[in-house]
Formats: C-alpha cells, structure tokens, sequence
C-alpha cells in the first residue's frame, strides 16, 4: 500500500507518496523498512526502495535524502545527495525527488504553485519546537519571493496525541493549546502544533491537508519508534516535480 496526498491530486507535475510497512522483502518485523540505519539486510532495502520508487514511476537516483538530526536547518537542492546534518528539503529541479524518513515524526510536504518548488520537512517535537516549518516557509518568502496563498502543505501519517505521551521538560516547549492532561499523563499534539505554524506564516487553512493516520495506532500499516523500538524500521515519503 502506497499513501498519495488528496491535496497536490490537482497538480499533475507534482509526484508526491508515502510508503507503508506492508510490501516490502525484508524479513519481519521489518517488512517494508526503507531506512538502512535500523538493522535490517542491505540489499532487502535496497529492494525495498526500488519496489517503492519504481511504484511511483521515480528511480533512486534522482532522490535527495537527509540525516535528519531534529535540527532545524534545511537546504536548496539542485542534485541527488545525502544531506547528513539537515531535517527540511526545498528545490525547483524537475526529477529530483525530496525524502523524508518516517517513524512517528510528522513528515511535511509543500508545493508552491506560483514558484513550482517542492519542500519536504522532518518535524519532530525538537524541530516542531524550534519550529523548523516556519523556517522553511519564511524561507521560500524571503529567498525567492513565494506569496504564501500559493502554497499547498501535507502532514503526512505521524504519532497521533492520543499516544505521544511526554514528560514534563518536553511540553514546556509548547502551548498548552497542543498539550492534553489525562490520567495525569502529558500528551503533545505535533500535528496540530504544525497546523498552527503553517498558517501563521500565510498559509490558508484550506490550502493544507493532515493524514487521519497514526503511525502508533497501525500496526498493521505503518512502522512506529514509539510502539517497537529497535525493532522498527522506516517509511519513506518524497515529494518532486515532473
């Protein structure tokens, strides 16, 4: 199974899905694991990433990856590389593919219209702290005169507030607007939190859509830190212009 953003459908140069933990060759509990950081066979994810690119008609060449270090810093991309100390992607290449690996983050993924430029962020509770979608939309505004009413965002399947719980050093970071208090536990909603800093740069609300799904919640269809630990693996989510 293959997850393809309502919100982009309309714009047919823009390719933009989010793989799954069912399809893949790797042995369980991998299953579908596009990451080669988490212990599984390196070819079984090389298979892997092919099956899953090939299914989006894109090949692995012209795909930008990142380290992803809960940072808040990003980069204009002109080729395929391995951005190794870097959470948010941008470019305005045609086939050049921007990855985010997803394993209860919330991944985001942004079309400008009006510039055709592609962005895809990794937003975490440290990025989503320092706010790391605001410095990629302020950005693009700044850098390359994008009007943020032409931009399109998706907040890609992520741990749902339901589940994250954190402890106390955590949500100090945030408003009390995301957090919820219950059994006298804490929990954080990243999603709506990401919401908030979209549209306080510009966006318009309607202008962005948030996956329903929860990457603790499906086991059965996606991978999770949170819930497996070690034994998780990783999707994938790119987004790039054709």
């Amino acid at each position: 199974m293959i997850i393809k953003p309502e919100i982009f459908e309309k714009f047919e140069n823009v390719i933009c899905a989010v793989s799954t933990r069912q399809g893949g060759v790797s042995e369980e509990p991998f299953g579908m694991n596009l990451s080669y950081k988490v212990g599984d066979e390196r070819e079984a994810v090389k298979r892997n990433r092919y099956l899953f690119f090939s299914r989006i008609g894109i090949q692995d060449s012209n795909v930008v990856t990142q380290g992803q270090t809960h940072s808040a810093n990003i980069a204009l991309c002109e080729k395929p590389a391995h951005l190794q100390d870097n959470d948010g992607l941008y470019t305005f290449k045609r086939n050049l593919f921007l990855a985010v690996t997803i394993a209860d983050c919330i991944p985001v993924f942004i079309y400008c219209s009006e510039k055709n430029i592609v962005a895809a962020v990794h937003s975490g509770w440290k990025g989503t702290a320092k706010a790391i979608v605001k410095v990629m939309i302020n950005e693009l505004k700044a850098k390359h005169s994008v009007n943020p009413e032409s931009i399109f965002c998706y907040l890609g399947p992520g741990i749902s507030v339901k589940h994250y719980e954190v402890g106390k050093e955590t949500a100090e970071y945030f408003s009390d607007e995301v957090i919820e208090i219950r059994g006298g536990k804490i929990y954080l909603d990243l999603k709506k939190e990401i919401y908030r800093q979209l549209t306080d740069t510009g966006i318009p609300e309607s202008n962005i859509e948030i996956s329903e799904y929860c990457t603790f919640e499906r086991a059965d269809l996606f991978h999770s830190y949170r819930r497996d630990g070690n034994k998780s693996g990783r999707m994938m989510g790119v987004i790039g212009l054709i």
